[in-house]
């Protein structure tokens, strides 16, 4: 019997095999393909006929896995197709290290038994209607977006809609935007569950992945909170997805398979026929309209837990209040700020930029530190005493031979959270002071960070936008953005949502146990719309504005973007291939092709980087037409495509 074995490669087909053995879709099995043997999977149909003949060769065994349910194959089939990647890569996702995990003793999955406690913790009306809302007791594909003003108990409501869940037979998945959220999660998890759950991301260790992932198969393990990579696991009766912070920029893989994960979800949901909710504070401009368009239904959570007041919003002027040299914090700021610690509140300064300085120069020879490597500066920090590339990960001494004489002296232009903690160290000496970025918060040590800071033990937190998502600061009462104006700096399309979010999220941190809070605004420019739109506590008021401008400029939500990027060597051959390549494609995409354009990061890891984008109508054929064409293309050696469909970012 011939049969179609799909293997976790770069291939878009299965390729055809021979058995003695009993197969049917979905199952796994070991197959020899070229001088190795490879875990692949029966799948839905046959390699289309070609002109080349290969001997066919035998499947070597059926592994002791439960198959690959049949509705998990047509989402990697669509999952492949609306990406643009090939269908064994969508595969190698759902396969761990290009393998399936036979049986595990049983006595691993103890760790993860069910034992759903009964907790105190009594919903609000608000709640309870937002529960009603959900119907997840319903086991069809619906949408639900549940919007909730920060601190209002969103996490409360989907956790007893998952416990409904729970009690039915069904697992559950809840996606996170950050790795850094799984701790203080899972202990609010264990807290209102009584059991623990299961956690995937980059950071677990292979035996722990192997446990997990042999659990879902086999229905031992209930509920997985994750990363973007949960979504592929082979969850054997999957009953409820929920995404939360469904805005959130991190759900969009950038690298490698490119996708973005909560438009996934929505789509597996979708093949799996169960509900999914979306959970935010602002939704994304795409969900907000299929709210206003009634593809999704929400629900709103208006209030506060235990009715805690919003933070006021204060704007310091800092034409007013000049600045001295070598500092970022206005006098007028530091007044305020210490005002808040008499009080026992704790004061957060908020600087999006990881580091001491983005920016060294020699004040003698005016030369700055740039990447070898790509085409930006290299930043400063001073913890690691090192220089570094935030893109391609290089590393230098700042230590360097002035072409004028003796050795550079190097001017730090511009400040970065390490910085400000030093500023904030000399101002306030007395107090205990910890900077929460990815440098210093995805390390083993960050869980006993995390409850020094709940427990009032560090007054003062110096943070990038990590510490906005989803983390609880019982004392945190006082929040400074040190840049306001740094924000509004670029041209990304997207920045004014981003932003928006961001700071909604950010000043949610604050006030959430029913303490007075403010949010203070360091800024040159007081009539930024920025601020306005942030500052208003309405984000209805910005999304249904920003929509308009979206519509009347044939932007997304109300068109596709497929962001192409071409990366070579030479520069000059680069930029002849990208014109050929654009004149080969045009008439046959379904679609505009715009470029190309240097890329706004030119030269990247030792690669100058050419962009072109296809705008077309929200359909699969745009994909479909465009992958077509591509395949036809040759690009010299050297040269690589790679295609981003529906681009967060424009790097």
């Amino acid at each position: 019997m011939k049969v179609p074995i799909l293997i976790p490669n770069i291939f878009n087909h299965p390729f055809t095999y021979d058995t003695d053995l009993k197969l049917k879709v979905g199952d796994y099995v070991v197959v020899p393909f070229g001088k190795s043997e490879l875990t692949g999977v029966v799948w839905d149909e046959f390699e289309k006929k070609t002109n080349k003949n290969f001997v066919i060769k035998k499947v070597s065994k059926k592994l002791d896995v439960p198959s690959l349910r049949k509705n998990i194959i047509k989402f990697l089939n669509w999952f492949s197709e609306y990406n643009m990647i090939p269908k064994g890569m969508a595969l190698k996702l759902l396969l761990l290290s290009s393998n399936a995990i036979e049986k595990i003793s049983s006595e691993v999955y103890k760790q993860f038994k069910i034992d759903i406690k009964q907790n105190k913790i009594e919903l609000s009306k608000e709640q309870k209607n937002c529960l009603k809302k959900m119907n997840v007791s319903n086991q069809k594909f619906r949408v639900h977006v549940l919007q909730g003003t920060t601190g209002s108990g969103k996490t409360m409501v989907y956790f007893e809609a998952l416990k409904e869940i729970i009690n039915k037979g069904f697992q559950g998945l809840i996606l996170l935007p950050e790795i850094g959220l799984t701790g203080q999660f899972q202990n609010k998890f264990i807290e209102f569950f009584g059991f623990k759950p299961a956690v995937w991301h980059s950071g677990v260790t292979k035996k722990n992945k192997e446990i997990i992932w042999s659990g879902i198969a086999n229905d031992k393990i209930k509920v997985v909170i994750g990363a973007r990579s949960s979504l592929f696991l082979p969850f054997k009766k999957l009953g409820l997805i929920i995404v939360d912070e469904e805005h959130d920029q991190s759900y969009k893989q950038d690298e490698g398979v490119t996708y973005n994960a909560r438009d996934m979800a929505i789509a597996r949901a979708s093949f799996e026929n169960i509900p999914i909710n979306l959970i935010t504070a602002v939704p994304s401009i795409e969900t907000y309209d299929n709210v206003k368009k009634g593809k999704y239904s929400l629900s709103k959570l208006d209030q506060r837990y235990l009715n805690a007041s919003l933070p006021k919003y204060e704007i310091i002027n800092l034409n007013n209040s000049k600045l001295e040299s070598q500092s970022w914090i206005a006098k007028e700021t530091i007044e305020k700020v210490k005002f808040h610690l008499e009080k026992k509140d704790q004061v957060l300064f908020f600087l999006n930029r990881r580091g001491f300085s983005p920016h060294v120069l020699c004040k003698k020879c005016f030369t700055s530190y740039s990447c070898p490597n790509c085409s930006i500066n290299l930043v400063y920090h001073k913890i690691k005493q090192n220089l570094l590339c935030h893109y391609c990960g290089y590393k230098t001494l700042l230590d360097r031979d002035c072409s004028k004489e003796g050795k550079c002296d190097f001017i730090f232009s511009g400040p970065g959270v390490e910085r400000i903690s030093e500023e904030i160290k000399k101002i306030f000496p007395t107090k205990e002071t910890t900077i929460f970025s990815s440098d210093t918060m995805n390390k083993k040590s960050s869980v006993d960070v995390l409850e020094k800071i709940i427990d009032n033990k560090i007054q003062i937190l110096i943070g990038t936008q990590l510490i906005s998502k989803g983390f609880h600061f019982p004392n945190l009462n006082c929040i400074v953005v040190v840049d306001i104006d740094l924000s509004s700096q670029g041209h990304d399309l997207r920045g004014a949502e981003k932003n928006l979010q961001l700071y909604h999220q950010l000043s949610g941190r604050a006030g959430r146990t029913g303490k007075p809070a403010t949010v203070y605004f360091q800024t040159f420019n007081l009539d930024t719309k920025m601020i306005t739109d942030i500052t208003n506590k309405d984000p209805d008021i910005f999304l249904n504005k920003e929509l308009k401008i979206r519509r009347e400029n044939n932007l997304p939500p109300f068109q596709r973007f497929i962001a192409m990027i071409i990366t070579g060597s030479n520069e000059r051959e680069l930029e002849k291939e990208a014109y050929k390549f654009k004149n080969f494609i045009e008439s046959a995409v379904i679609g505009k092709v715009l470029g190309p354009v240097s890329a706004p990061i030119f030269r990247l890891k030792r690669k100058f980087r050419v962009r072109l984008l296809v705008r077309g109508r929200k359909s699969l054929k745009v994909q479909n037409s465009l992958a077509e064409i591509i395949k036809k293309f040759k690009f010299p050696t050297g040269m690589k495509l790679t295609v981003d469909v529906d681009p967060i970012n424009f790097n």
